[in-house]
């Protein structure tokens, strides 16, 4: 029995597994760096230990930390989620050596699948399917442009150590052979510090199928059926769903019984996952295996009503497992979404800054949110974007996916972009209702996805001009005299004698100019906007402390969020960010010249030299931020007459970069 555990990661995955052992009984202890010493994880931990600087190598990353926090505190056992130390062998084997439980697989086991190419091996003596490829350890660039012509356009570059999408590049012709690998590398190397590459054919249009297995010590092992993950950006998962829709069952019960195998093979122990493409004959290929807890896992928690956490501790203390494969059936459909910081409009870039608001909809049986933020809290460049995870259930597919929907329309995230009405679009598409999935999905509907033209509604126009009166109101009372309080012409109703007083207000919607007219108070605003797409004029109230629009008869309620002269008002399931324009004077600034940072990041390289001539799209630098890389490419042929960053430097978003001049403006 596990007594005190340390977790030994942050955010969402800390506190799901802090909820399980308070559950349990069990103490629980966090670790945790300088940027996050008050993040939620530390506030549930009954005690937390400091490690370091918010760099990851510096604190979550060290293994001597680690275990110094788990001796200073008494832990008898560490989990250390996903991410980070998860899957680090040479952790495990550090926590063995120190008589202290690793809540994981053995450090052979993590080994055998940590290089995928030793995995491959591994998986082709079990007799587990494979993709063909190249998984050999010479890694000249000539040797390895060898294997690709050989194997066939398209190829898939993957980190022999890697995972969640990096140091992973599409290669589909070979003059952008080595391009790719040097930037694979580069990621591969800044992520996993190994940049060892595997070459493997690229599967066209299949889906993303994984198999949840469970190991104990006894050598009993079984699968909690699959999970479907192919809707994906960036070689990440943005939806999963289980079980994946349209499977048949003959080919679910092989896909599990192959896992097993490639379990087997390693004499694995615990939780891990087995991850498959499926192509659209039914046949399957082995990917990789995860030797951990996946991010997705709840979702096979809410289909077979098990804790995948309380299974991990059992195991890790010796005990059995406590279902046979008999035991396990797939009830109903689940659905995850990860709400990430981050712009989907434009190519996915991270957000980083202050959540100003984090509303998460109402918990349920049905209904579930694994976070470790909190309103107030910054999303920083130093870790993964994700805010996080949505999970809900349903009798069947179409009823889980009604309250996904639902519940993404209640969540109220304000202070930075985010990805919420994209995984909208995403769900209410008719091939993603309809079950067609596969990893090419955002692209394949990206005209419908991706860019939308947002429309302004009338009843977005009500909400933004109740917050300008209430804006207003605020400060003709602060600026209003203390003397005679009770005058009418120190009021913030903006009474006159006789006259209504419509007043006039320029704000940025969309990326355009829109003026919005009210007049009363907050007892009867009325207002007027001719922009909306359903122009009408309508008025605002309160009533019983509700902020409510009224709109030809129909009442809808809502709610705001002020940042200086930005503006955020929730609505009917909406979500509108604005900007207050100051007035007009007649004076116009000179627009920059030159790049910016897109976001907070850090310089890893610069491309070309000071005074090169560059055609448009080619790459000019590349900069690291929240695990990834992110190539800035020149937007028209010109000069590129400075840097003023340089390799290794942390920049800010926003920051000038280079001095570019386009040809047409020379």
């Amino acid at each position: 029995m596990i007594r005190k555990l340390l977790i030994a990661n942050r955010g969402e995955i800390a506190c799901r597994i802090i909820r399980t052992a308070r559950r349990l009984g069990v103490a629980t202890v966090a670790v945790y760096s300088d940027a996050d010493a008050n993040a939620l994880h530390v506030q549930q931990a009954d005690e937390a230990v400091h490690l370091g600087p918010a760099p990851a190598r510096e604190s979550y990353l060290d293994i001597d930390k680690v275990l110094a926090a788990a001796k200073q505190t008494g832990a008898d056992a560490i989990h250390p989620g996903y991410g980070f130390l998860s899957e680090n062998a040479k952790f495990c084997r550090a926590c063995e050596e120190a008589g202290i439980i690793f809540v994981g697989p053995p450090a052979a086991a993590i080994e055998a699948m940590g290089s995928k190419s030793a995995a491959k091996r591994i998986m082709e003596e079990a007799s587990v399917p494979l993709v063909p490829g190249y998984h050999g350890h010479n890694q000249d660039p000539g040797i390895l442009e060898g294997h690709a012509n050989r194997i066939g356009y398209p190829v898939l570059l993957k980190a022999a150590a890697g995972g969640g999408g990096k140091g992973m590049r599409r290669v589909d012709n070979p003059k952008d052979f080595h391009e790719a690998l040097a930037a694979a590398k580069r990621e591969a190397q800044n992520a996993f510090s190994d940049d060892h590459m595997l070459i493997e054919r690229y599967v066209v249009n299949p889906r993303h199928v994984e198999i949840q297995v469970f190991c104990d010590k006894q050598g009993k092992g079984v699968y909690l059926f699959e999970r479907d993950c192919s809707v994906q950006r960036r070689h990440q998962k943005v939806v999963e769903e289980a079980p994946a829709p349209g499977l048949p069952a003959e080919t679910r019960k092989k896909m599990g019984e192959a896992a097993l195998r490639a379990a087997n093979a390693i004499g694995y122990v615990g939780a891990g996952t087995v991850e498959f493409l499926l192509d659209a004959s039914g046949a399957f290929y082995f990917m990789e295996m995860n030797t951990r807890l996946q991010v997705e896992h709840p979702v096979t928690e809410m289909i077979t009503g098990q804790d995948l956490v309380a299974w991990q501790l059992a195991v890790a203390a010796g005990d059995g497992l406590p279902l046979t494969q008999d035991d396990l059936h797939i009830v109903g459909h689940a659905f995850e979404v990860r709400i990430y910081a981050e712009d989907p409009d434009n190519d996915f870039l991270p957000a980083t800054g202050k959540l100003l608001r984090h509303q998460p909809p109402a918990e349920s049986p049905s209904v579930r949110v694994d976070t470790g933020v909190q309103t107030g809290d910054e999303i920083s460049v130093h870790y993964d974007p994700m805010i996080s995870k949505l999970i809900v259930h349903g009798s069947n597919r179409r009823e889980a996916l009604a309250k996904l929907d639902r519940a993404l329309q209640q969540y109220q995230i304000a202070g930075l972009r985010h990805n919420i009405e994209f995984l909208r679009r995403v769900i209410n598409h008719t091939a993603f209702v309809n079950g067609r999935v596969n990893t090419h999905f955002i692209g394949d509907f990206e005209q419908e996805i991706l860019q939308q033209e947002q429309q302004l509604r009338s009843q977005q126009c009500a909400a933004m001009a109740a917050f300008l009166q209430h804006r207003e109101t605020r400060a003709q009372h602060r600026a209003a005299p203390k003397s005679d309080p009770f005058s009418p012409w120190h009021s913030g109703s903006n009474w006159r004698n006789g006259v209504t007083l419509w007043r006039s207000q320029k704000v940025e919607v969309h990326g355009r100019e829109v003026e919005i007219r009210f007049a009363g108070n907050e007892d009867n605003l009325q207002w007027q906007c001719s922009a909306a797409v359903d122009a009408q004029c309508g008025t605002i109230t309160t009533l019983h402390g509700k902020n409510v629009a009224v709109l030809d008869g129909r009442r809808v309620n809502y709610s705001s969020v002020a940042n200086g002269d930005e503006g955020t008002v929730f609505i009917s399931g909406e979500q509108l960010d604005f900007k207050i324009l100051p007035p007009d004077i007649g004076e116009s600034a000179d627009a920059a010249h030159g790049l910016d940072a897109p976001m907070n990041g850090t310089i890893v390289t610069l491309l070309v030299e000071p005074g090169t001539q560059v055609q448009k799209d080619q790459p000019l630098l590349v900069m690291e931020a929240m695990k990834m890389e992110h190539t800035l490419r020149a937007p028209a042929d010109g000069i590129v007459n400075q840097f003023f960053c340089a390799a290794g430097e942390l920049v800010d978003g926003g920051s000038l970069l280079i001095d570019f001049a386009a040809e047409d403006a020379q």
